[in-house]
């Protein structure tokens, strides 16, 4: 099947199923004209790759977890690893959200919110970039 449809079948756009080759996630056959021609193994592994997108794994684990998922003889400890180690760096991350937003909040309701130009919201920003 054609890039177009690789794309359809897998919810990704054709420009990320480009940069996912460029970076040689995968490496579809070509046909004598050199155009991509994509496999329904192709496309399941793109299909892969959407998925491990949504979940926020960066591109290196995705390669990883790629290739582990190519490799029938993988100890499953290994996959393991890299979803626990994925999970945590997402709970320091939504630890760190939270503080920006109650930072936010503090301030936001420290604004008052009407036709004065004074506001505790920007004097933060100023001082911070200072």
């Amino acid at each position: 099947m054609n890039i177009g449809e690789a794309a359809e079948a897998s919810g990704l756009s054709a420009k990320m199923i480009r940069h996912y080759e460029a970076i040689q996630l995968l490496q579809p056959q070509r046909r004598g004209n050199n155009y991509r021609d994509f496999s329904a193994r192709d496309v399941a592994e793109l299909s892969f790759i959407r998925h491990a997108r949504d979940l926020a794994f960066p591109l290196e684990d995705v390669r990883r977890l790629l290739a582990l998922w190519r490799d029938h003889s993988r100890a499953s400890s290994e996959v393991q690893r890299i979803a626990l180690d994925h999970v945590a760096a997402l709970e320091e991350k939504a630890q760190s959200l939270q503080a920006m937003a109650g930072s936010l909040r503090h301030l936001a309701r420290h604004c008052q919110g009407d036709a004065r130009p004074e506001c505790p919201i920007l004097d933060h920003l100023e001082a911070s970039a200072a």
